[in-house]
């Protein structure tokens, strides 16, 4: 029995190209039981005009369903339902009750509120998106980036797509890490000090659960990374937090009695001030007398493109009391989420044996695409563009600031992505990035980096990786004129 081409439409919603839009609508209605196994299909030709597309694209549409066995191909009868194409259930699906379950009552725990900030899901859509931490399109490789991943699905890595490494890692992306990425940072590790994570967070997660518990103090920097304080605070162990000055963390400030501080000496977030050498070897320094650990999160230290980038915190450790964190998301894309861990060996065994209950090990392919991109230098070269392309927004956005007489609280000395900034007292800058957005400008208030309980409202961090430089000088214009207006 032929079915209907009047059957047939494009949903307007639907994403991807022509032909992948007419393969999902067909395979769509086979598996809601609308077409049964031995009904043929409107032809090629029919289907193409009435869908308004080529006639080639439909008949590609068509192949596809056909390797897929959604449908069979007969000679000139042209194309049916396939006797093994999925059926629809038996029996029609249904919304879940909402009963008469207390959750306040029934969850253990809670971990809301989660992330501090609010970004848009449309920030790419707004015209001066000052937006930390999102990947800017017009700078990725992403020509390189497809041929990598195309190659790692290719069968000599089918071991390394398709396998369950347990609590392992893809031994190349470990063996690079160790070989070429550590070394750039002064940092020699064998094989079994390195662990793999889903990002940094992930990685200052794995250090926490690990190195902490309800009777042990953490020390984090303030204002800091929000994320990092949500982890300490579900972690229920103690924490403090060290107020920053122009030069990072002081160490002379930091409590006695404390296990671990964790540090973003290369960029502190999310003021951006550069760690001296010598406070580092002071806050080494102070570890050893004091007896506690550091967790060093590298952050940002490849956006050094002022002057070269200080020595790791771990490169300076002869103590071993640093662990460090990395990460590529920073630098390739935030989607990425592949970041880790550099540790003695006995802390890298614990951290990996939780990993490994919560989540395995990172996605096999991402792993082995992240290898070939990096030992085939895409990585290097596309560090040097955005180098290239951050320093001229950098100094684009000084120009701009310094022509409308904002105030700069923290200018990252080495480069960077973003810079702090303070508002003149009394301005809530919750309440001037809300009224930036109806001339669409975004920027970050940045109360939620502070811990205190009534943090300060005037501080705010404009980013400058993911807007144009000619975008720049008009929107700082635009937020200064809403700053006099307030």
């Amino acid at each position: 029995m032929p079915i209907s081409v009047e059957t047939f439409f494009l949903d307007p919603s639907s994403v991807g190209t022509l032909q992948a839009r007419v393969q999902q609508m067909v395979a769509q209605g086979i598996l809601a039981g609308r077409f049964r196994a031995g009904e043929r299909l409107p032809s090629s030709r029919k289907m193409a005009a009435h869908l308004g597309v080529s006639r080639i694209t439909v008949t590609l549409a068509y192949t596809e369903l056909v390797a897929d066995d959604y449908l069979t191909a007969r000679g000139r009868s042209g194309y049916f339902v396939s006797k093994n194409a999925p059926e629809p259930p038996a029996f029609p699906a249904k919304r879940a009750q909402v009963g008469n379950v207390d959750w306040n009552r029934a969850i253990g725990q809670k971990f809301t509120p989660g992330l501090n900030h609010d970004k848009p899901s449309d920030w790419a859509s707004y015209r001066y998106p000052f937006i930390y931490g999102q990947a800017d399109k017009t700078l990725f490789d992403t020509a390189n980036w497809r041929l990598c991943a195309l190659r790692a699905l290719g069968m000599r890595d089918f071991g390394a797509l398709t396998s369950d490494y347990y609590d392992g890692d893809d031994p190349q992306l470990v063996e690079f890490i160790a070989r070429q990425t550590l070394p750039r940072r002064g940092i020699l590790a064998n094989n079994d000090e390195i662990l793999v994570t889903m990002g940094a967070q992930n990685a200052l997660w794995l250090a926490a659960q690990v190195l902490l518990n309800s009777r042990r103090l953490a020390a984090i920097e303030d204002p800091g990374y929000p994320a990092l304080r949500n982890i300490l605070e579900q972690s229920r162990c103690q924490y403090t937090a060290v107020p920053v000055d122009d030069d990072g963390l002081p160490p002379d400030l930091l409590p006695p009695d404390i296990d671990v501080a964790f540090v973003t000496p290369s960029h502190q977030c999310p003021t951006t001030s550069t760690m001296s050498v010598a406070r580092r070897k002071a806050l080494l320094a102070k570890a050893e007398a004091d007896d506690f650990l550091i967790v060093e999160d590298d952050y940002e230290f490849e956006m050094s493109f002022l002057k070269a980038a200080s020595p790791s915190l771990k490169s300076l450790d002869q103590n071993g009391r640093v662990i460090y964190v990395g990460s590529f998301s920073k630098s390739l894309f935030p989607g990425l989420r592949l970041g880790y861990l550099v540790g003695p060996a006995p802390f890298i065994r614990e951290a990996r044996a939780l990993r490994a209950t919560v989540l395995r090990h990172p996605p096999g392919h991402i792993q082995r695409t992240v290898s070939y991109y990096l030992s085939l230098g895409h990585y290097d070269a596309l560090i040097r563009r955005m180098g290239k392309a951050y320093h001229h927004r950098r100094e684009v956005m000084d120009v701009a600031l310094r022509h409308h007489g904002l105030t700069v609280a923290g200018h990252g000395t080495y480069g960077g992505s973003a810079v702090w900034l303070r508002a003149p007292n009394g301005i809530d800058t919750r309440q001037l990035a809300q009224r930036l957005r109806g001339d669409s400008v975004l920027i970050e208030s940045g109360a939620a980096f502070f811990s205190t309980d009534a943090p300060p409202k005037d501080y705010f961090r404009l980013a400058y990786s993911s807007i144009p430089a000619a975008q720049i000088a008009p929107g700082v214009a635009l937020i200064a004129k809403a700053i006099a207006g307030a």
